[in-house]
């Protein structure tokens, strides 16, 4: 029996995604996120504590956009849930832990980003409807910076005002 626990990280990149294929090709980047902790000193002063490193892994279309997305020293968020195994390794029994990660993203208290979406494939794993918008998707942005809105997108990837007929 595993126990799931959620867990949200802020932090660093400590190095490049590093993104492999599995067998059955599925996508899995692992990242190592450092997170310090801000500790106040009695002259009421700021400073930093000793980082906690955690290991994080995110599969699929989320490992593929984190590989493609964020670099060293990148500032993210993470939110998944912490996983324990429990391992031997020359005759010694080992445990790990690392978060699987269900959302990651820049950490906007830093910087600014440019929000891009990537095409969806149509595929069983995509999902019922999953695909059908693709098209339009890929040429199109969900939200346009420029008029800081969202841009309409034809109902499945069709010209907009089409009619069903009977």
């Amino acid at each position: 029996m595993s126990t799931k626990i959620p867990v949200n990280i802020a932090g660093n990149l400590v190095a490049d995604p590093d993104l492999t294929y599995g067998e059955s090709g599925v996508a899995h980047a692992k990242l190592r996120v450092a997170v310090n902790q801000r500790i106040q000193g009695t002259d009421g002063s700021w400073h930093d504590g000793d980082p906690v490193f955690h290991n994080v892994s995110a599969f699929r279309a989320l490992a593929e956009n984190a590989s493609n997305s964020l670099k060293k020293g990148d500032p993210v968020t993470v939110t998944g849930e912490l996983e324990f195994r429990a391992f031997e390794k020359d005759g010694e029994k080992r445990e790990a832990r690392r978060i699987v990660a269900e959302t990651i993203g820049p950490d906007l208290r830093f910087g600014t980003s440019v929000y891009q979406r990537s095409p969806r494939a149509a595929g069983p794993e995509a999902g019922i409807g999953a695909g059908l918008n693709a098209a339009a998707e890929a040429t199109q942005p969900a939200y346009s910076v420029a008029t800081k809105g969202p841009v309409a997108v034809p109902p499945l990837g069709g010209p907009a005002g089409n009619e069903m007929s009977f």
